[in-house]
């Protein structure tokens, strides 16, 4: 059995009868102004991917990791998702009950026993509260979280680590939506024991079909994961690009300063037409909504298509990439309060 995610734009033409060059799909919450691809050459595809090429340390600068920290690079983010839960016997793993489900999916799959958290509990308010984290071998934090766009401080997070600590236990922390805003992110803390942290090209670089991240951390859990993952987990095209895209400081500051713009341009389109934006990031709005399905059925009646959750009456909604988009989508949110 798979999850369910978005992006799932073949199905909607199949159900919806619209083809598939006439969606508008905001459904993933990834960079419609993606990293623009060079063209690959020829040897990169005829030839096995090399550890050596200097990727790895291109990723340790990027990310301004201490020098004892660990990091392997990975296809994806998800590949750390689904062999952690390999690397410890069986333990009690605390997981956001709003948040990307493959987390508790795969720990759960693993044997694992999950904990379900909520939300409320990573609010400023409940800053002080940490008699939870007791009950745990195992935290995850998706920051900023997905759906919700909720972020915890990094001393907070550290915070929660040194309980952890305590008792040999870890902290994962997806930051899969951190790029747009760096300064958040715990990178520059990953040497810290029990500490692990995802990253990945998929969002921010609008690159989720090269398939290429890493995950950092405690070099001592790392070590661990190799064997796992097996020989050239990550394609040379996709090192190529990687490192390519890495090294642009140009295109990122330029997409910071475009996408939070963007943002909040999304958030203010939807509280004009009535909707409660319960947050966001950089990349994707989310809203209350009372009937999650009725709205989404409703756009991609018109072929615009976003993610609902059903069970949590939230509704998220992707970044549109040009004007006639934001149109678009203005207009259908128009007709669906109008009726």
């Amino acid at each position: 059995m798979l999850l369910k995610h978005g992006g799932s734009l073949n199905a909607a033409v199949k159900r919806w009868g619209i083809a598939r060059e006439h969606w508008l799909d905001l459904s993933t919450g990834i960079n419609p102004h993606g990293w623009p691809v060079p063209k690959i050459p020829a040897a990169i595809w005829q030839r096995l991917p090399e550890a050596d090429d200097g990727l790895a340390a291109l990723v340790r600068q990027q990310l301004l990791l201490p020098q004892a920290a660990g990091c392997e690079l990975l296809a994806g983010s998800q590949a750390a998702i689904m062999n952690l839960p390999r690397l410890r016997p069986r333990c009690r793993v605390g997981v956001p009950r709003i948040g990307y489900q493959e987390h508790a999916w795969q720990w759960q799959q693993a044997g694992h026993t999950i904990v379900w958290l909520d939300n409320a509990l990573f609010s400023a308010e409940a800053a002080e509260e940490t008699t939870w984290l007791k009950q745990l071998d195992v935290l995850i934090w998706i920051n900023p979280n997905n759906p919700t766009g909720q972020r915890v401080p990094t001393q907070r997070l550290l915070q929660w680590l040194q309980c952890l600590q305590q008792r040999n236990g870890w902290l994962i922390v997806d930051e899969a939506f951190i790029d747009a805003t760096p300064e958040h992110s715990l990178c520059p803390q990953a040497d810290a024991t029990g500490l692990l942290i995802l990253r990945s090209l998929g969002k921010f670089y609008g690159l989720a079909g090269v398939r290429a991240g890493a995950i950092v951390g405690d070099p001592a859990i790392l070590a661990e994961l190799p064997s796992l993952l097996g020989p050239w987990t990550l394609s040379g095209p996709s090192r190529y690009l990687m490192a390519r895209a890495l090294s642009d400081q140009r295109w990122q500051q330029q997409m910071r300063q475009l996408l939070a713009k963007d943002s909040q341009r999304l958030r203010q389109l939807l509280q004009q037409h009535g909707h409660s934006v319960l947050g966001g990031c950089a990349l994707f709005q989310t809203i209350h909504c009372p009937q999650p399905q009725h709205l989404a059925d409703a756009l991609a009646a018109q072929g615009i298509l976003v993610r609902q959750f059903g069970q949590q009456q939230l509704v998220r909604f992707g970044l549109p990439a040009n004007t006639s988009d934001w149109q678009r989508l203005a207009k259908a949110l128009a007709d669906y309060s109008a009726n």
